[in-house]
């Protein structure tokens, strides 16, 4: 049996996430007071007792995301499990710095201060109210993607979530986007709704983004990951570090594949997914993609134990 773990993305923040964690573990809580000194500021203070409206600000939610999934790493760690436990990390659009975190590809304080100039680039890139993105359910890919396409009329309008069969996400121009949502009714989706989100990620608007992170990623020490990636924008594995880099900048304005990055590691051989970090949402995506993968989320210190057991 072949195993990857994956890592949470943007929407799983919530007030809380990774206290218990590191209550019971002090490599756990290691983790969240190295973010916080990398970031020179308590951002831990605001994960587990502050506002979720904050918490949800793209340039907080990014680096609190990581320092929970790397915290749950780090239990597990404690626990005996070793990255080296899976064939392949993964994750999904800002999580797959937390997977290159958990593989000893980038410090954690480097990931840190990266996801932070991330955050921020990407909401400076669109003035709020310009870009907008919205979920198409009940839709396959390519009928999203053509719906995109037919809605942009002369503006950005992109697939930039292919999620699980059922859940394409389109991003870009507000215009667009909404013309989109009326589309993807037309052409019988379950539902199309515009999605609570202050830019619109993963498209060709957030050209200023990559350029900010192609400038920030090239002043960071990057090593080849302990288990190969599975990238977002190309769904295949990698375990070079300059292609790595590139890819990551590509990432900020190209389509984060999860559908088929899930379908490829089940066609050679992943046949259970531990998702490390807050929340369960990817562990849905991957059952609606591939109900013979077993899921477990690895989230909490009984859930840390239970899965640590898993492989005793």
């Amino acid at each position: 049996m072949s195993r990857a773990f994956v890592f949470p993305g943007q929407g799983a923040q919530t007030i809380g996430m990774g206290k218990a964690l590191a209550e019971a573990y002090p490599e756990a809580r290691a983790v969240f007071e190295e973010v916080d000194e990398a970031l020179g500021e308590k951002l831990s203070t605001l994960i587990w007792e502050g506002a979720q409206d904050e918490l949800t600000l793209t340039q907080n939610a990014q680096p609190a995301l990581m320092a929970t999934s790397l915290a749950a790493m780090r239990a597990l760690e404690a626990e005996g499990v070793t990255i080296q436990a899976a064939a392949y990390v993964a994750g999904h659009s800002l999580g797959e710095y937390s997977a290159l975190a958990a593989a000893g590809s980038l410090s954690i304080a480097d990931t840190a201060r990266l996801l932070r100039i991330r955050g921020q680039a990407m909401q400076a890139a669109v003035p709020v109210g310009v870009g907008a993105m919205a979920a198409l359910l009940g839709l396959d890919f390519e009928t999203a993607r053509d719906v995109a396409a037919a809605a942009s009329e002369g503006e950005i309008c992109q697939a930039a979530n292919d999620n699980d069969p059922g859940q394409v996400v389109v991003s870009g121009h507000k215009g667009a986007v909404e013309r989109a949502v009326e589309l993807a009714k037309a052409q019988g989706a379950k539902r199309a709704v515009l999605l609570p989100v202050s830019a619109p990620f993963h498209c060709a608007l957030m050209k200023p983004a990559a350029e900010a992170m192609a400038e920030a990623l090239s002043h960071v020490e990057m090593q080849a990951p302990a288990v190969p990636l599975v990238a977002n924008v190309i769904a295949e594995p990698v375990n070079q570090s300059a292609t790595i880099r590139a890819l990551l900048v590509d990432q900020v304005t190209g389509s984060v594949r999860w559908r088929e990055s899930v379908a490829w590691m089940s066609a050679h051989g992943v046949s259970e997914i531990w998702e490390i970090g807050a929340g369960k949402a990817l562990s849905g995506m991957i059952r609606r993609i591939d109900r013979a993968i077993a899921c477990k989320t690895v989230g909490t210190p009984d859930e840390v134990k239970s899965a640590a057991d898993s492989l005793v």
